[in-house]
């Protein structure tokens, strides 16, 4: 008859607890599969490029943070906020431009250039009602400091100023004894002065006179002199990941970040978000072409974005730069 020692009891004892150990690790890993095949089945939340892609409409909110607010850079979570989804707030617009913020109404301008009219946006209740109609096909729009709205009216290739009493003032239409081709983008300065794009964007039948267009769809960046623009230089050829892209409209940040609307297809239509040294730091995704944005709202803290058929709002961590 064997005898059993203490070291065979100890042995047999430690045999015991490994292969306990063992069992409990196998389990744990069983287990550990067992949630990640159940997150697997969870799925991803619903995005511009998923299929069937994100509904809009506020009864489906998505999920935050938003997945079609993209990180590319960690500098980019400074002005993001985490917990504000890219909301559609109207849509019925032919070409929706120019959203222009007033702080005196407490309303947003935009346009549909292609419909003929100018709509806004009340903060208080969120109802859009039109605003002017027909608009000469406006395109871009911007408050002065002054509070009088500047508005680019692509039929009549000029600029025109309206002011408090109504009355409409006209401020460019020509220069060097040339028509305009269609004033497009407007921004004024302190000092009086009035800054706009020129591109020939008003050659469509269908928002002005047919002519002969261009454009490099890209940015570039000028230093100012006075009323003088020097030492032009490419600040972005509007390309990511191999994806070439049109910009339209831009507005700047209190921290000098440029958000860029972003003229490309599904998956790269919508804003980017570049620092003031060039470089790409975020992206927000839209199902619709953005030709237009501009910050806006009681704080300059949401990012509107005129995107073809519809307007969408964005609230964000920073605040708009130019007057409103």
């Amino acid at each position: 008859m064997m005898q059993r020692t203490a070291g065979s009891q100890s042995m047999s004892r430690r045999g015991v607890l490994a292969g306990s150990a063992g069992l409990i690790g196998a389990a744990t890993l069983a287990s550990g599969a067992a949630r990640a095949q159940q997150n697997a089945n969870l799925g991803a939340p619903a995005t511009v490029i998923s299929n069937p892609p994100r509904d809009w409409t506020p009864q489906h909110p998505s999920i935050y943070p938003d997945p079609d607010v993209i990180v590319v850079d960690p500098s980019f979570n400074q002005v993001r906020r985490a917990i504000a989804p890219i909301q559609r707030v109207w849509t019925g617009a032919l070409w929706a431009e120019g959203p222009t913020w007033s702080s005196q109404g407490q309303y947003l301008v935009f346009s549909d250039v292609a419909g003929n009219t100018v709509y806004r946006y009340i903060w208080d209740d969120g109802r859009v009602t039109v605003f002017r109609r027909p608009s000469g096909n406006t395109n871009g729009n911007a408050f002065d400091f002054r509070g009088r709205l500047l508005s680019c009216e692509d039929f009549t290739r000029r600029l025109v100023r309206w002011e408090h009493d109504g009355t409409m003032t006209v401020i460019a239409d020509s220069f060097d004894g040339k028509p305009l081709n269609s004033p497009n983008g407007v921004a004024p300065h302190p000092d009086g002065s009035i800054w706009f794009t020129d591109p020939g964007y008003g050659d469509q039948l269908a928002e002005g006179h047919p002519d002969e267009a261009g454009g490099e769809r890209v940015i570039y960046a000028f230093d100012l002199q006075g009323t003088k623009l020097t030492n032009k230089r490419l600040f972005t050829d509007m390309t990511v990941d191999g994806v070439k892209c049109g910009p339209d409209d831009m507005c700047a940040d209190v921290f000098g970040n440029l958000w860029c609307s972003s003229n490309g297809p599904l998956g790269y239509a919508g804003v980017r978000v570049f620092n003031p040294a060039g470089k790409l730091i975020g992206r927000i995704r839209l199902p619709d072409v953005c030709a237009n944005l501009t910050f806006g709202g009681p704080k300059r803290d949401r990012l509107f974005m005129a995107a073809s058929q519809s307007l969408y709002m964005l609230e964000v961590a920073t605040q708009g730069a130019a007057p409103g």
